[in-house]
C-alpha cells in the first residue's frame, strides 16, 4: 500500500507546469461547452410557432446532435435493425478519435460524465487516505463491460435496451421527464409568489423573471409526466453515489464507457510514468477520475482513463505525462475481463429475451394493450421496439404534453417508450414534430399531407386520370361510453366532442333524437356518434370531455395505421 505523504514544494519546471495545467483547463472548457450545448438543445427541443402552416414546422437547432454523436446508439440500433438507421458520421468521429487517443469522450464531451465529475469533485468530508483508497482500481469496475455485452446480445436479437443505461438517452430522459419539469414548477411557483405579494418591486422582479426565463428556459406550457418520480429518483441516486465513489456511474455501470474502453486498447496516445521520480505522494490518485492507476510502480490501465489530466497536473515531480506511442510494458491495454464472465453475460442476454417477451403480455404480436397509443407514423410494434432508445425527444417536443413514458403498459421490453395519454394532452391535428426529432427512425419523418391523407403537390395520377390519395395516419379510434355520456345517460345537451373534432368531414357526428324524460316531458336532443372510418384517434375529444374523472369518450389503439393485425374482427367482413 502506497503511503500518503504531506504536500511539499514542487520541483517541476515552470514551463512544464504551465503545459500540464493548460490541458486540464482545456478539458474543463470543453466539458462546460458541451454541457451547455446539451442543455441548449434540450431546452430548444420545442416548437414556438403556430400550426396554421405545418409546412413551416421545424425545430431551428440540430437537437438530435448528441444522439447521433453517441456511438453506442449507432452500434446497438445497427445490431437490432440489421441496418444503419441514421447518419453515422458523428459517431464514427468519436470511434476514430477513441482509437487514436483513448476515452476522450468520457472526460471531455459526455454531459452526464461532466455532471458526475462535478458531484464527485465536491467531497469536503473525504480527504487524504480515504479518497486515495476509493480512487484505486477495483475489480467490480468490470461490471460495465458485462452490462455492455448483455445489452448488445439483446440488441442482436432485436430487443433494443441500451437506451436504459446509455448515458446520453439516460440523461436526456431524466432531465426531460423529471428534473426540468420540477425546476420549472419551482421557478413558476417562486415567480407567482413574488407577483402575489402586490408589492411593486417584487412584481417587477416576477415580470422580468418571466420575460427572461420564457425566452431561455420555461416551456410554453407546464409539463407533467407519468412516473417522473421514478425516473428522477434513479437520476438523483446516481448523483448521490458520486459522493461515495468518484464517478460511480462511469466506473461501474456506463455501457458507452465500456464500449469506448474496449476501443481505447488500440490507442496510440497514453500515459508514461517515470517511476524513478515518483515519491509516492499519491496526489495523482487523490484527483483521478477514472481509477486508472496513474501512480508509480503499477501499470496504467488504459481502458479506464478519461483523459482528465488531473494526475499530470497534480504530480509535483513531473513523473507523469501523456505522449504518443508510450511504452506498452507499463500499460494494461485490455480490461480485466474473465472469459467465463463474458460467456455468462452473453448467455444472460440470450435468456433475457424470451423471458421479457413472455412476460410482456403479448404486445409483440397480439392481445394489444389498448391504452398504448404510439405517436403518429410510428413503426409497427416489433420494429418500433428495435429502434426506440427511450431518449424522450418526442416527449419534449410534443406541444400538448400528450406523449408520456410508459412503465410496464407496453410490457417489460417497452419500459420508458412513448405513448399518448389523451387525458393529459392530444395529438395536434397538423403537428409533425415528433417525426422530426426521433433520432433512430422509430417514428418516421412525415409531412402534413401524409398525416392527413391529402394528395401531395407532386402526387401522381392513375390510368383513369384520378389523383392518387392516401389514407390519413390513424393512431387509434375513439369510442363512446354511453353510460357516462351526458346526452345518453342524463338526457343533458352536450356536443363538445363534435365541436372540437378536427377531421373534415367530422368523425364525430350528432343525430337529433326525441327522448322522454322521467317526468314525461319530451326533449329533442343531439346524441353523438363516431364514424370509425373517419376517426384518426387524435384524442382531442377525450381531452376536452367534460366528464372529469373517467371520460365518456376514450381512444384505444385499435385500427392504428402502423399495424396490419390490430383491427376489429368484423373489419372487412361486413356485408354490403
Amino acid at each position: 500500500m502506497k503511503r500518503f505523504l504531506p504536500f511539499h514544494k514542487s520541483t517541476v519546471p515552470l514551463n512544464e507546469s504551465k503545459n500540464n495545467s493548460r490541458m486540464k483547463t482545456l478539458r474543463r472548457i470543453s466539458q462546460v461547452v458541451f454541457l451547455f450545448l446539451f442543455i441548449f438543445f434540450l431546452v430548444n427541443t420545442e416548437y414556438h410557432g403556430t400550426f396554421d402552416k405545418p409546412e413551416e414546422q421545424s425545430i431551428n437547432y440540430p437537437v438530435k446532435f448528441f444522439m447521433e454523436l453517441d456511438p453506442l446508439v449507432t452500434l446497438s440500433t445497427a445490431l437490432s435493425t440489421h441496418t444503419l438507421v441514421n447518419d453515422i458520421g458523428w459517431a464514427l468521429t468519436i470511434i476514430i478519435g477513441t482509437i487514436l487517443v483513448g476515452r476522450f469522450f468520457c472526460g471531455w464531451i459526455c454531459p452526464l460524465g461532466t455532471i458526475n465529475h462535478f458531484f464527485s469533485s465536491y467531497k469536503p468530508e473525504r480527504k487524504g487516505k480515504s479518497r486515495v483508497t476509493s480512487n484505486r482500481y477495483k475489480k467490480w469496475m468490470t461490471i460495465k463491460y458485462y452490462i455492455l455485452i448483455t445489452l448488445l446480445v439483446l440488441a442482436l436479437f432485436t430487443s433494443l435496451q441500451t437506451g436504459l443505461l446509455d448515458p446520453i438517452p439516460f440523461l436526456y430522459r431524466s432531465l426531460v421527464t423529471s428534473i426540468v419539469p420540477a425546476l420549472e414548477m419551482g421557478l413558476r411557483s417562486t415567480l407567482n409568489a413574488l407577483y402575489d405579494t402586490n408589492i411593486y418591486f417584487f412584481q417587477s422582479i416576477a415580470n422580468s423573471g418571466y420575460s427572461f426565463f420564457k425566452l431561455s428556459f420555461l416551456s410554453n406550457e407546464r409539463l407533467y409526466f407519468h412516473f417522473s418520480f421514478i425516473i428522477g429518483f434513479i437520476f438523483i441516486l446516481v448523483l448521490i453515489l458520486n459522493r461515495f465513489i468518484t464517478r460511480f456511474w462511469c466506473r461501474a455501470i456506463c455501457p458507452l464507457g465500456a464500449f469506448l474502453g474496449l476501443l481505447s486498447r488500440f490507442s496510440i496516445y497514453g500515459l508514461k510514468k517515470d517511476n524513478a521520480k515518483c515519491n509516492d505522494c499519491n496526489k495523482c490518485l487523490l484527483h483521478c477520475q477514472g481509477a486508472c492507476e496513474p501512480q508509480g510502480g503499477v501499470p496504467w490501465r488504459q481502458a479506464e482513463c478519461h483523459l482528465c489530466y488531473n494526475c499530470e497536473t497534480s504530480c509535483t515531480e513531473n513523473a507523469i505525462h501523456f505522449k504518443f506511442f508510450p511504452q506498452l510494458e507499463s500499460i494494461i491495454v485490455k480490461p480485466d475481463l474473465k472469459r467465463r464472465r463474458i460467456l455468462e453475460s452473453a448467455l444472460i442476454g440470450a435468456v433475457l429475451l424470451p423471458v421479457i417477451r413472455a412476460t410482456s403480455g403479448g404486445t409483440m404480436q397480439k392481445n394489444y394493450n389498448p391504452g398504448v397509443i404510439r405517436p403518429p407514423s410510428s413503426l409497427d410494434e416489433p420494429e418500433f421496439l428495435t429502434r426506440c432508445i427511450r431518449c424522450g425527444e418526442c416527449m419534449k417536443v410534443c406541444p400538448t404534453n400528450a406523449i408520456q413514458p410508459t412503465l410496464f403498459e407496453a410490457g417489460v421490453e417497452g419500459i420508458w417508450t412513448p405513448t399518448l395519454i389523451m387525458r393529459i394532452g392530444y395529438c395536434e391535428y397538423t403537428c409533425i414534430l415528433c417525426g422530426q426529432v426521433c433520432p433512430t427512425g422509430a417514428i418516421k419523418k412525415f409531412t402534413e399531407d401524409e398525416k392527413l391523407g391529402r394528395p401531395a403537390k407532386t402526387s401522381s395520377t392513375d390510368s383513369s386520370g384520378q389523383q392518387n390519395t392516401a389514407k390519413p395516419i390513424k393512431i387509434g379510434t375513439a369510442y363512446f361510453d354511453r353510460n357516462r355520456c351526458f346526452p345518453w345517460v342524463l338526457d343533458t345537451p352536450c356536443i363538445v366532442c363534435e365541436e372540437f373534432c378536427p377531421t373534415s368531414p367530422k368523425a364525430i357526428w350528432v343525430r337529433e333524437e326525441e327522448v322522454t324524460r322521467r317526468d314525461g316531458t319530451k326533449l329533442l336532443l343531439k346524441r353523438p356518434y363516431v364514424d370509425e372510418d373517419l376517426c384518426i384517434g387524435c384524442g382531442i375529444c377525450e381531452y376536452i370531455c367534460p366528464v372529469n374523472d373517467k371520460p365518456a369518450i376514450y381512444v384505444t389503439n385499435i385500427g392504428e395505421t402502423r399495424s396490419r393485425t390490430n383491427r376489429s374482427r368484423l373489419e372487412g367482413n361486413t356485408e354490403k
